[in-house]
């Protein structure tokens, strides 16, 4: 009688270099794949709107792809530790494995399923396959973690380069029958009263077929511009590529392997390349810092922070940015591309983040719980990290009196109103509701608390 492998399948949804789906299928018996909907287990943030959106779309996908191949797609609902030995006793699974996750709550669950599992005498096993470098190997001289990115990624680059992106497997070996799971549409994860994804549907395609055909397109195509033309939000030139990370469509391996294959040589082309490439180490300093720091979403990095007076929430301040009503242009523009796509270019994020934190003094953490709800690449690691870092309060944190003032970015990459014009085309001439230079003034009167926290 066999004794089937489960596949635990969390934000790795691909089958190409996936390591645990690998190991399962080396060991040579039928091949089970699981995805749960775990919104039950302690310390488990549930996801945002956006994000579930994707999710439903990307779970299709790749469940296609495991059925194409021979296996299955076991869809369970509940805490993480009951599903699955449920599931090992439904199966009589010989083996668990899957893909290690650095949250804090997260590690704390897979280190005592995979322990009590083993102890049950099922095999268990976890692999690396979400960061390019594990958090513990890139440490500094003293043995700590590194809190500036620069000499962050320089250490990461002496350690060994990433490892090759295994193949995607053409045959998978499975059960005759699909175990009994939920039904996606059951999950009710897309929105129906109101459907407001008329514009996720617009922009995005979800799943692994659709995120290899965009990282080709990138590197063949829009990689050379990347350098110049990456802080425009209307040029076009990034990759597009955070939500396929975001939900493992993507393997970080695959990508750096493939930017550094498209981006050899010299001159312009190789400078795009490794300007890219340091975007995803950036990525990965996002990651080390959380797993360093698991409450990185709900408590400022630098304790000194905790010091800065944040004013009584002025709540029509915060739907006004919220809904892109702010009579800033380029903050309105911001907010309506990302309403309307889940979606917002970078150098866009930065200015909103700024301009909540520093003209209204707004706590970043409200910030990052809109983000968190309306963008389809919200992950544990980066929108909390950023969000710290415009506000001051984090990693290598942008200077609390480096304001980004909306007007001028707007002049410096968005010249022609490209990008004002196609979100925020009744901007011009309305009056913004707060004062930009006046609340530039407070911002730092009150950073002045925090500097005396020191």
């Amino acid at each position: 009688m066999s004794s089937p492998s489960i596949v635990w399948f969390r934000d790795d949804l691909r089958l190409a270099d996936h390591p645990a789906l690998r190991a399962a299928i080396d060991r040579g018996e039928p091949v089970v794949g699981l995805y749960m909907l775990d919104e039950e287990s302690q310390g488990i943030r549930p996801l945002g709107g956006a994000a579930r959106w994707w999710l439903h779309h990307s779970l299709a996908s790749l469940a296609d792809d495991l059925r194409a191949r021979g296996s299955h797609l076991v869809l369970r609902r509940g805490d993480a530790a009951s599903v699955v030995r449920s599931l090992v006793d439904d199966i009589g699974a010989g083996a668990v494995y899957w893909n290690r996750r650095y949250g804090g709550p997260e590690r704390a669950i897979d280190t005592e399923l995979k322990d009590g599992l083993r102890s049950d005498g099922v095999e268990v096993e976890s692999f690396a396959a979400n960061v390019l470098f594990e958090p513990w190997t890139v440490k500094t001289g003293s043995g700590t973690p590194f809190s500036v990115f620069t000499p962050f990624w320089n250490a990461a680059r002496n350690l060994p380069a990433p490892r090759e992106p295994l193949p995607r497997p053409r045959e998978i070996p499975g059960l005759r029958s699909a175990p009994a799971g939920d039904d996606l549409d059951d999950w009710k994860l897309l929105p129906t009263r109101p459907d407001w994804a008329g514009g996720l549907r617009e922009r995005w395609q979800p799943g692994e077929v659709a995120a290899r055909a965009r990282l080709r397109e990138f590197l063949d195509h829009d990689l050379g511009s990347y350098d110049a033309a990456r802080d425009e939000p209307s040029a076009g030139a990034t990759s597009l590529l955070s939500p396929r990370l975001r939900w493992g469509e993507l393997s970080p391996h695959t990508v750096w392997h493939a930017g550094v294959e498209t981006g050899g040589g010299t001159g312009a082309h190789a400078t795009s390349a490794s300007r890219f490439l340091s975007e995803l180490g950036w990525r990965e300093f996002a990651w080390h810092t959380l797993y360093h720091f698991p409450e990185l979403a709900t408590k400022n990095w630098r304790k000194g922070f905790d010091a800065f007076p944040w004013p009584a929430l002025d709540p029509a301040h915060l739907t006004a940015w919220e809904k892109g009503e702010t009579g800033v242009p380029m903050v309105d523009a911001g907010m309506r591309e990302l309403w309307h796509t889940g979606y917002m270019h970078n150098r866009v994020r930065m200015v909103t983040a700024s301009f909540l934190t520093k003209n209204l003094l707004i706590d970043w953490r409200l910030g990052e719980q809109w983000f968190w709800d309306t963008l389809v690449d919200a992950d544990g690691a980066s929108n909390a990290f950023n969000w710290q870092w415009v506000a001051g309060s984090g990693a290598d944190a942008s200077p609390y009196f480096r304001i980004f003032n909306p007007e001028r970015q707007a002049e410096k990459f968005d010249p022609k109103g490209l990008y004002i014009g196609q979100w925020a085309p009744d901007s011009a001439g309305r009056e913004p509701i707060v004062d930009l230079a006046a609340t530039r003034k407070a911002a730092l009167q009150a950073y002045e608390a925090v500097k005396r926290a020191r």
